[in-house]
């Protein structure tokens, strides 16, 4: 069985409460069980996990296979974390990268992504809707890949 995995990075967890201006308001629980509730309607299994500790992130990663999916919003490590990128590049998991905000929009320093190179392709800047694109392509791809 195909597996889509959502992974969240540094202080999504405070999602509904930091910053909603630039996060909005729903919670990270919300937005997982809008998640899971997708890749079950399509008969797929789908897991969200959230860390603040990059070396969890990356067991996490390194764990995967070409045959699973990756969701990943990396947080602040989006712009800092070669570790990350070399993880999902090495295992060879088709990614998506999520962002709430449109990081290209915001601080100069937040408009860099060193993981977006080793990605599908970069979701930004549409709210919690990003990660519901990034669920429906997810479902796509692995229903594509097992015709």
């Amino acid at each position: 069985m195909a597996n889509i995995y959502v992974f969240h990075g540094p202080n999504l967890n405070l999602l509904g409460v930091r910053e909603p201006q630039h996060y909005g308001m729903q919670t990270l629980a919300e937005i997982n069980q809008e998640l899971l509730e997708m890749a079950k309607q399509a008969g797929l299994r789908a897991e969200c996990r959230q860390t603040n500790h990059e070396g969890d992130l990356l067991d996490w990663i390194q764990a995967l296979t070409s045959e699973d999916f990756l969701i990943l919003n990396p947080g602040a490590w989006t712009h800092t974390s070669y570790a990350i990128r070399d993880a999902i590049s090495g295992v060879k998991v088709p990614a998506v990268e999520v962002h709430l905000s449109n990081i290209h929009a915001r601080e100069s320093f937040r408009e860099t992504s060193l993981i977006a190179p080793v990605c599908l392709g970069q979701i930004s800047g549409l709210g919690a809707a990003s990660y519901t694109l990034a669920m429906r392509y997810a479902i796509n791809y692995q229903i594509g890949r097992s015709q």
